[in-house]
């Protein structure tokens, strides 16, 4: 498995999880891809211990060289420090 990680600022709408809903505010981005291409995209409040998965974002992933251009991806759409 491989992981990639990084910190943004999610806007006014927050970032909606499966397990406690919408967390907003300081937060870190990680994506995993597991062997099998599975790509699942987690969140968690900057320097806590707890991950959530966001809704909908799991997928397979054809290529495993896509991960990192769907993290870039992924960021670029919850990185709204000014909303």
């Amino acid at each position: 498995m491989t992981s990639l990680s990084s910190l943004f600022v999610a806007g006014p709408g927050g970032v909606m999880t499966d397990e406690v809903g919408v967390v907003t505010g300081d937060l870190e981005l990680r994506t995993e891809l597991s062997d099998d291409g599975r790509f699942r995209a987690l969140v968690r409040y900057e320097g806590a211990d707890e991950w959530y998965a966001i809704t909908g974002g799991s997928c397979a992933l054809a290529d495993p060289r896509d991960h990192e251009p769907v993290h870039s991806l992924l960021l670029g759409l919850l990185n709204r420090p000014e909303g």
